[in-house]
């Protein structure tokens, strides 16, 4: 009888020891088409309906590299189709996002299609422009 009671609290005792897979292991990476952009260590992906903060990892290093060549300049954001893992964001830290996604896959990436954004000088740059061309032509 003691070695029955011995085997079936040993058999219980290893079995709950037994290591529990994290939330986001179970989760299905999603499909998400927006336009990405990595700036200063902060990178975002923009949708129609959501914007996402993104996880930096070797994935999200190596989409930078892919969009850096397609961008026209520091600020514009590349069209591309990824698959990840949308979870809340429970960090207190510097980032303000409700939710941010983790990148498991690049499926695409592509070339910006919309106009860049008319630039406007205020009158002071427009002078320190001037001046300096006068400056180049004395």
């Amino acid at each position: 009888m003691k070695k029955s009671f011995l085997l079936i609290a040993v058999t219980l005792l290893i079995f709950s020891c037994k290591k529990e897979k994290s939330k986001t292991e179970n989760i299905e990476p999603s499909l998400i088409r927006g336009e990405f952009i990595l700036i200063d260590g902060a990178a975002v992906i923009m949708g129609k309906d959501f914007i996402y903060g993104v996880v930096i990892n070797d994935i999200t290093q190596e989409l930078a590299k892919k969009v850096e060549p397609l961008q026209r300049e520091e600020y514009d954001m590349v069209p591309v189709v990824i698959k990840g893992v949308v979870k809340p964001n429970d960090t207190n830290g510097v980032e303000k996002w409700k939710e941010i996604v983790e990148i498991k896959e690049i499926i695409g990436v592509s070339a910006p299609t919309s106009e860049l954004p008319t630039k406007i000088n205020s009158a002071e740059t427009e002078e320190s422009a001037n001046d300096s061309l006068e400056q180049k032509e004395n």
